[in-house]
């Protein structure tokens, strides 16, 4: 009862940090977005944590752990189990509802990263509802394939806390999303070259990066299942190199390439080291883990260039950080660490490959039917405007209107 109860309150404590990364979500995307929108932003998160914990209650969590099912699709019900839940034994870490509860915090993550990819444009309407079915039906069925013991858990594909079942499920989804909504008014020019649409507010970007990295010491110390001494410090050891490495080679390759200090591209790199450790934290060392951590900086680098050059807008670089650094990081367990070996990777290939594939089709079929009920895009009046005014008629500070040019 001594080891349920250690283990239960170092899972609580995590799932309280999880959580906490949801402030940090919305401080990110507001500080790299223009004021206009803040409050549409704003509203978006709330959303997204509020919706995605009660879908994650109505079904999310039974579909995502159906118990016995044929390895692609399983459901044990509507609601939660309170039988479950008076059973101590459920589980040798921590209860079952401290269990629901953390892997709730994760569901929501997912519809998060969309949020901040279609920034600006996008109908608050069409998002909640798509937010809602993806959350609801797609996430919990690609994290039944691993996490719920099916079929990608049976060939051995390693996602310790989710580099691809959470973050590029969520990136698959925001490049698709933006691919039908397009760019931001203003944002590529004649030319075709890209034009700075800067966010308002850095310092609370920054503050955004900060606490999502204090987050991750939930997101990834939680996900050892336990308060094992050894396991959860070797975890959190290793986030924290990647996360530093990653700053560093995304700040040290965006000065060699564009000659400037780029602040947007050292807080980028940072969250691109964490997604990259994610798949694999508790199998890395220490120089594991500085390696994937740069590898996963340049790739945010280059993978914010390609969305410019495909002319895929993306305000806060939420596809190059989650799509493009969890694929790495997957591929990373079978390059490094205890796992590695060319059997590994080719089994972390195909998880990728097939996560990809059907996320990509199901936002497709989500897309489209949002699209055909609801619309995707405001007007061009509303998008220069700003949502905050034509969607909530409010504006997030008060002199606003005193400042605006």
């Amino acid at each position: 009862m001594e080891l349920l109860t250690t283990n239960n309150v170092w899972m609580m404590i995590c799932t309280a940090l999880v959580f906490f990364m949801h402030l940090g979500f919305s401080f990110l995307e507001i500080g790299l977005t223009r004021q206009k929108n803040t409050v549409n932003i704003l509203f978006k998160n709330f959303f997204v944590i509020t919706m995605g914990l009660l879908v994650y209650a109505l079904g999310g969590f039974n579909l995502m752990y159906p118990g016995e099912f044929n390895g692609f699709f399983g459901f044990a019900g509507f609601g939660l189990d309170s039988a479950a839940a008076a059973d101590l034994t459920y589980n040798e870490g921590y209860t079952y509802w401290t269990d629901f509860l953390f892997q709730g915090m994760f569901a929501a993550t997912a519809a998060t990263i969309v949020s901040g990819a279609v920034a600006e444009r996008i109908k608050l309407g069409s998002f909640m509802l798509f937010a809602l079915l993806y959350v609801g039906i797609v996430y919990p069925i690609v994290g039944s394939w691993k996490w719920g013991g099916g079929f990608l858990d049976g060939w051995g594909f390693y996602d310790f806390a989710g580099s691809t079942l959470v973050h590029s499920v969520g990136g698959w989804a925001a490049m698709v999303v933006i691919y039908f909504l397009g760019a931001r008014i203003g944002k590529y020019g004649k030319d075709g070259k890209p034009q700075a649409l800067p966010g308002h507010n850095l310092p609370i970007a920054a503050a955004g990066v900060l606490i999502l990295w204090l987050g991750w010491f939930g997101f990834n110390g939680g996900s050892v299942l336990s308060a094992d001494p050894a396991l959860t410090s070797l975890t959190l050891v290793t986030t924290c190199l990647a996360a530093a490495a990653g700053g560093i080679g995304a700040a040290t390759f965006a000065l060699a390439r564009y000659k400037n200090f780029d602040l947007t591209m050292f807080m980028n790199g940072v969250l691109g080291g964490l997604v990259g450790i994610t798949a694999g934290a508790d199998q890395m060392g220490p120089t594991d883990a500085i390696i994937i951590g740069l590898i996963a900086g340049i790739i945010v680098v280059l993978a914010i260039s390609f969305m410019d050059k495909v002319k895929l807008d993306d305000p806060v670089g939420a596809v190059a950080v989650h799509l493009f650094c969890g694929m790495w990081g997957t591929l990373a367990v079978g390059l490094f660490g205890a796992l590695k070996g060319f059997d590994q990777f080719m089994v972390q290939l195909a998880g990728v490959g097939l996560v990809g594939a059907f996320c990509v089709i199901s936002t497709l079929i989500l897309v489209l039917i949002v699209k055909a009920v609801a619309g995707l895009r405001v007007s061009e009046e509303e998008e220069l405007k700003g949502l905050d005014s034509s969607e909530h008629g409010m504006d997030a500070y008060a002199d606003f209107r005193l400042n605006q040019h």
